[in-house]
């Protein structure tokens, strides 16, 4: 029993310590195992890193290093190249030493000389070959003129430069752009490269505001294109305008000009330039006219209240220089087209002045026969000017009191507010525009500059000088042959002067004061204009004469009426006198003013009947027949005669001036005492004589009356001491 347990005991030490052995090992076990695992899992992936480098990378770096030798070997030749030439150039400046000396001629200088051609020329043709790859041109058929939808079809394709690696060992753009600079092609080039990029995107960029640039790029192209787009404006924006040119040279500096070349330059050995510093001296000149003239032209301001805005195209001009300059197209000076955008006041008032004087011209050619009725009551455009000199008008206003005390001399009976006022006539539409425009243009000048106020003041002179010499010989022909337009050529003058004798005072004190010293005044044209138009209306007025007077030379002297061919004939040409003067009333009626209206009428009134009684007055025989005949004659006139005085349209207000006849016709009594001669017996004429002091002695001199009496009656006693009594 006791050897059992001995035994026992031995066995559990055992059993335990192995136990405890085992769960110390376990964990160890597992460790390693899970580590297995993971170094397992480690080989894999090196081994699917290393297939994949000796697959990807080592095809990689083949392809690299074929191309890296390709590129080694095109340099090799380019700069083996790039020495011959240097080499031919020094051969080419030796022999042009050699060939300077007299008596010195080779066969080898010859050989050279034709060899060195024929090898430029093939050297030409090759670099002309890379040069069209670099840049190709898609633009229109020839036979299309240059306008907005054939300029759609123009493009660009810029070959896409090397990296940056190839550029190091020698990118072929400058290879042959270097050799185009040694062989002094490359401005030529440059040049017409220069005249495509204007012609075909530079310029329509500026003049069409539809067309917007875009690139399309592609594997080892870029194409330049436009695409159209719908405009805001008729005219784009300098802002606009200026955004699409620097995108557009953007893509080409990228693409294609930032590119150094080495060129020879006269007291330096050489220096290097990049080609878009070159185009630029190429294309600046012609591209900045076009801006110029094309843009910023179109962007004036046409008001001085918007001239604080163009302050805005003032920087986009600047930063659009400044970008230029960064992309090196432009060097460090200030160029005409900034020049020509900061000097805004300026080309404000020449392009004002310009404005003013073809809206004035426009207005001068339009018709004449368009007409507005005008008032005393009329206020023309008339702007509201503040007082002047607020100062000056209280010392008026204090000086114009009276004490108390003080006995006024001022008169009650006060003048009419229309005392200085047009008369009511009527002028041509187109006239009554332009004096708005010299008012609107005189206004304008209150707020401007001093240049501009005096550029825009002489301006309006020049618009009243131009209508001087314009209006009278572009209507010449229409104002010779039409009444009415003489006399609104007439009232057309005398409303402009009427207007110039107080513009310039309207405007004196807001002036600038070079031009309130005595200089802003219209007054020394208003005699001038006055001349104008009374000098056409009377030219009317004498056409109008004379057709009266040949008319009454058809009335065969009015003598014989017993003879009815004479009598008709006269009868007719009275008829015909009073039925131009009728025609000639209602084409001026409504026209003229009514005083100027009623003179005229009454002038050629008069002259139909002065000249009817020098006519009858010159007969040597009066039958009692012929003098009833004469009588009924001159009655028609006397009766008819004053109907053609109709200056209004309302025929009740006619018949006042038609009453006042013997006011504007001289002649009017003249002739109705010889109507009385007619009629009268011997005694009659005696007492209507009366010794020198009667009316009819106020008419006619005693000749006149005399010669009438011989006339009238056979030669007896009774005629005899009738023609005693007058003396």
């Amino acid at each position: 029993m006791s050897v059992s347990v001995t035994v026992i005991s031995p066995q559990g030490e055992v059993c335990t310590m192995i136990t405890k052995k085992y769960s110390e090992f376990l964990p160890g076990m597992q460790s390693a195992e899970e580590l297995v695992a993971r170094v397992d899992g480690l080989s894999r992936s090196v081994d699917l890193l290393r297939a994949g480098v000796e697959n990807e990378v080592q095809r990689d770096l083949n392809v690299a290093v074929a191309e890296f030798t390709e590129l080694k070997q095109q340099l090799e030749q380019d700069t083996l190249v790039l020495s011959i030439l240097k080499k031919l150039q020094e051969a080419r400046s030796s022999l042009k030493m050699l060939e300077s000396r007299k008596g010195f001629e080779l066969k080898i200088l010859k050989a050279l000389r034709t060899e060195l051609t024929v090898q430029t020329q093939n050297m030409l043709y090759h670099l002309g070959e890379e040069w069209q790859k670099l840049a190709v041109w898609k633009l229109p058929p020839s036979k299309e003129t240059i306008g907005p939808e054939s300029v759609m079809h123009s493009e660009l394709h810029l070959c896409t430069l090397p990296s940056k690696e190839e550029e190091i060992a020698g990118p072929p753009v400058a290879s042959v752009l270097q050799a185009f600079a040694v062989l002094g092609e490359l401005h030529t080039k440059l040049k017409t490269f220069g005249k495509l990029l204007l012609k075909y995107i530079l310029k329509p960029l500026i003049s069409y505001p539809f067309l917007q640039p875009f690139v399309e790029e592609q594997s080892d192209v870029v194409i330049l294109k436009f695409k159209s787009e719908k405009p805001d404006l008729d005219h784009s924006s300098p802002v606009e305008v200026f955004d699409k040119i620097k995108f557009i040279l953007e893509v080409l500096h990228k693409y294609l000009l930032n590119v150094p070349v080495e060129q020879c330059v006269e007291d330096k050995k050489e220096c290097r330039v990049t080609l878009a510093e070159l185009l630029g001296d190429v294309i600046w000149e012609e591209l900045s006219d076009c801006l110029i003239q094309n843009c910023l032209v179109n962007s004036i301001p046409t008001n001085s209240s918007k001239l604080e805005q163009y302050i805005e195209v003032i920087k986009s001009t600047e930063e659009f220089e400044k970008a230029l300059k960064k992309m090196q197209f432009l060097k460090g000076d200030t160029t005409d087209l900034l020049k020509y955008a900061r000097n805004v006041n300026s080309h404000f008032a020449n392009k004002k002045c310009q404005d003013v004087i073809v809206a004035a011209r426009n207005l001068m050619t339009s018709e004449i026969h368009n007409t507005v009725k005008i008032t005393p009551d009329s206020c023309v455009a008339l702007p509201k000017l503040p007082d002047p000199g607020s100062g000056d008008h209280v010392k008026m206003q204090k000086t114009s009191k009276l004490p108390n005390e003080m006995v006024s001399l001022e008169n009650d009976s006060k003048l009419s507010q229309y005392t200085f006022s047009l008369p009511t006539c009527r002028i041509s539409a187109s006239v009554e525009k332009l004096m708005e425009l010299a008012y609107q243009t005189l206004l304008e000048t209150t707020t401007s500059t001093d240049q501009c106020c005096i550029q825009l003041f002489y301006s309006v002179r020049n618009i009243f000088q131009l209508f001087y010499d314009v209006v009278p010989t572009y209507h010449k022909e229409n104002l010779q042959k039409l009444p009415q337009l003489a006399a609104i050529h007439h009232n057309n003058c005398m409303y402009i002067a009427h207007h110039l004798l107080t513009m310039g005072h309207q405007f004196r004190y807001r002036l600038t004061n070079i031009l309130c010293d005595g200089a802003a005044t219209f007054v020394d044209l208003v005699p001038g204009f006055r001349r104008l138009g009374m000098e056409c209306f009377l030219a009317q007025m004498r056409v109008q004469k004379g057709e009266i007077l040949e008319r009454l030379s058809s009335a065969r002297n009015f003598s014989n009426m017993d003879d009815e061919e004479n009598y008709s004939a006269a009868n007719k040409a009275i008829r015909q006198v009073l039925h131009q003067l009728k025609r000639l009333g209602k084409v001026w009626q409504d026209v003229l003013p009514v005083n100027v209206y009623c003179k005229a009428m009454g002038t050629l009134l008069n002259t139909a009947l002065s000249e009817i009684v020098t006519r009858i007055a010159a007969l040597e025989d009066i039958s009692a027949e012929d003098a009833d005949r004469l009588y009924s004659l001159c009655r028609i006139m006397v009766e008819e005669g004053p109907q053609v005085f109709t200056p209004l349209p309302e025929e009740d207000k006619n018949k006042k001036y038609q009453e006042e006849v013997p006011v504007y016709v001289q002649k009017w009594m003249t002739f109705k005492e010889l109507m009385i001669i007619l009629q009268a017996n011997l005694q009659e004429i005696v007492d209507q004589w009366a010794d020198g002091k009667g009316p009819l002695a106020a008419e006619f001199s005693p000749a006149e009356v005399k010669s009438l009496i011989r006339a009238l009656f056979q030669n007896t006693e009774r005629r005899a001491a009738a023609l005693a009594k007058i003396k």
